[in-house]
């Protein structure tokens, strides 16, 4: 029986169903776990999605191709492949790929968090054959704190630079970081701002139905945009920009898993760094794939080569699943050239050192 996915030049390929996962090129069919841009690409005739995500990823991918939806634990049959949706609790709509035929079964997850988040669908658990996992985060450093410890964070963040008079930035990626943030704070602090990228996401939200605090959008040839009061929500891609000028002084810190690395805050020039991500945690992916009760496990995205060592000495077949998305510019760079989500990046070669030294 050959394998239900096999890695092609344009991406995962499930020759049975005649269609892709998450393609890297344009294609006929593509199932796309989820909006961000380096798992759904542009240019495919047809899209799949989960019917949560359907607003975020038209916004993503223009209007024009078809995008077909189902609900979470709908299946349907393509080409005699069962194939069903499963809350994979990364962004709004994010979903895990659960595909069978002839009697055997494979689960893509996508990217995924095990945290509560109240922008989106909670993770739900499957259970497959073989396990298609992502691994961003898969070193024993990286452990979150609970979110209500993170958001009593950024408050007296806050608080504190409205005292000074200094608008407080908090770099995020545009979506799914940034309105999950802007739910977490404590909106009566002061005015929630949101940078252009920021706030089409956060209408789509919206629109599909999630509820978010008022967050405004800057005025046109505005100049000292929110008097050293508001917090202001943008992209890494603007952080030593001129962009940042309209709000005055102001201090800047950035929201990323990545923070939990030593000295990456003082590289970049943030003057705060608050550890906060939507991919699991190395608890979180270990967890998730002994619950999958999957005999054999690939490895994709981030620390793929060390979490699939790591499974092998623990006696499961696991190896790594080669992805195009493993290049190791800083973050907010290759956010801002390929519109990706800042935690799948992979850092500069010194921070990925440091992240490495820890024995599995």
């Amino acid at each position: 029986m050959p394998d239900l996915l096999e890695l092609t030049s344009q991406g995962l390929y499930c020759r049975q169903g005649d269609f892709y996962v998450d393609p890297w090129r344009p294609v006929p069919r593509a199932v796309v776990t989820h909006a961000h841009a380096d798992h759904a690409r542009a240019g495919c005739d047809r899209y799949l999605c989960a019917a949560p995500g359907k607003l975020v990823l038209r916004e993503r991918i223009g209007s024009g191709p078809p995008i077909d939806t189902l609900r979470f634990g709908e299946s349907l049959f393509i080409n005699g492949v069962k194939l069903s949706l499963h809350s994979a609790g990364h962004v709004l709509g994010s979903a895990q790929v659960r595909l069978e035929h002839a009697g055997v079964s494979w689960l893509v997850t996508g990217d995924y968090k095990t945290q509560a988040d109240p922008t989106c669908d909670p993770f739900e658990q499957a259970e497959a054959d073989v396990l298609v996992t992502e691994s961003t985060f898969g070193l024993p450093i990286y452990r979150w704190e609970e979110p209500a410890a993170i958001a009593a964070a950024i408050n007296a963040w806050w608080r504190e630079n409205q005292e000074a008079g200094r608008t407080s930035v908090l770099l995020a990626y545009a979506l799914g970081k940034a309105q999950r943030l802007a739910a977490m704070v404590d909106p009566t602090t002061g005015p929630i701002i949101g940078h252009g990228a920021v706030m089409k996401m956060v209408r789509a939200y919206r629109d599909s139905g999630v509820r978010l605090p008022p967050i405004d959008a800057v005025p046109p040839r505005a100049r000292r945009v929110g008097n050293g009061r508001a917090l202001v929500i943008a992209p890494p891609s603007v952080a030593g920009g001129r962009w940042l000028r309209l709000f005055g002084a102001v201090s800047v810190a950035m929201a990323s898993g990545w923070m939990t690395l030593r000295g990456v805050r003082r590289r970049r020039g943030f003057d705060r760094g608050f550890v906060v991500s939507d991919h699991a945690d190395f608890p979180g992916l270990l967890s998730v794939i002994e619950a999958s009760r999957a005999r054999r496990v690939l490895v994709t995205h981030g620390s793929s080569d060390a979490l699939a060592r790591l499974l092998r000495e623990r006696g499961l077949d696991a190896g790594v699943l080669p992805t195009r998305f493993m290049g190791e510019a800083p973050p907010e760079k290759r956010a801002a050239a390929a519109d990706v989500d800042a935690d799948d990046a992979i850092l500069d070669d010194d921070m990925v050192a440091e992240g490495s030294g820890a024995a599995p």
